[in-house]
């Protein structure tokens, strides 16, 4: 809740005019206690989940053929299995990340997640965006190794996995456990350098639309995040999907440098490799017959 009772007063504590979004801001949180606003991210997580995954998903149900599946020859999902995933998922996720948004606002006051004025400049988010991308992803790596130990797999992270071709309803599902265990290195960025409770629901959407995209199961030409320096993308982490229990590569979530550091990549690289070679194969073959088509039609035309 803003300590001010007006803008005038906001304003004067600013030492300057509001700007539009501070505007916006003091009208819509100057009554609202804190802990009501932190607990926006339980509502913004399953408006995320249920809208940023249905294009993918549409894609599935049309069996599109463009663009193309990364396990073509995996059977696709019926709308009543994906219906039934998103049920379950939702389900999962409004219990546990409703109960921890109660129960860990005191741990939130404390760290420093602020929700007055000033709010935070572009250039600050951004750069707090980079830093809780690195920290998650490297916090990440090493739990979702964890999690692949038999113990680990057995208990915990194989309901992630009941999906080998992965949808994008499917980003989230797991065991309530684990959905608890992977909120530590999530939450960790803003822990370790605080920021405002909207920069905070910005991290949480784009980090939940990062996981939706690697998901997918489809590799979408020309998307933007390509561009994206050492970032993984559906293609690196369907192949982790698509090995399964006995995975011991891709365990990186966003970049790909923990698993190019700790020698993780290795079976990738193999799969990849393998995958050109036969795709050069199967050129050199169309080629010849290509050209034994060719010589056939010409011996044909002679007199």
């Amino acid at each position: 809740m803003l300590p001010y009772s007006s803008a005038g007063e906001a304003e004067a504590a600013l030492g300057r005019a509001m700007t539009p979004a501070e505007s916006a801001w003091f009208t819509y949180s100057a009554s609202l206690p804190d802990h009501l606003l932190y607990c926006h991210n339980v509502a913004i997580l399953l408006v995320v989940y249920t809208i940023a995954p249905l294009p993918f998903a549409l894609l599935d149900i049309l069996r599109s053929p463009s663009p193309p599946k990364l396990q073509p020859r995996a059977p696709r999902l019926s709308p009543a299995q994906i219906l039934r995933c998103y049920l379950d998922t939702a389900r999962i996720l409004l219990l546990t990340v409703g109960a921890l948004s109660i129960f860990s606002f005191p741990v939130v006051q404390a760290v420093g997640i602020r929700t007055g004025l000033p709010l935070p400049s572009l250039g600050e988010v951004a750069l707090q965006m980079l830093v809780y991308f690195l920290i998650e992803d490297y916090l990440g790596y090493w739990i979702h190794r964890l999690l692949h130990t038999p113990w680990g797999y057995d208990y915990v992270h194989r309901v992630h996995h009941e999906y080998p071709a992965p949808v994008s309803y499917a980003a989230p599902y797991s065991h309530w456990a684990e959905v608890l265990i992977l909120g530590v290195p999530s939450f960790t960025g803003p822990a370790l350098v605080p920021c405002h409770i909207t920069t905070m629901w910005l991290w949480f959407v784009l980090r939940h639309v990062e996981a939706i995209e690697i998901h997918s199961g489809f590799d979408i030409p020309f998307n933007p995040t390509k561009l994206i320096p050492f970032y993984g993308g559906a293609e690196h982490h369907d192949y982790h999907h698509r090995v399964g229990q006995k995975s011991q590569s891709n365990f990186s979530s966003v970049f790909t440098f923990c698993d190019y550091l700790y020698g993780t990549d290795k079976g990738y690289k193999l799969h990849k490799a393998s995958l050109t070679k036969l795709k050069e194969i199967a050129e050199n073959n169309l080629e010849q017959a290509h050209l034994e088509q060719t010589r056939k039609s010409d011996f044909d035309k002679k007199p």
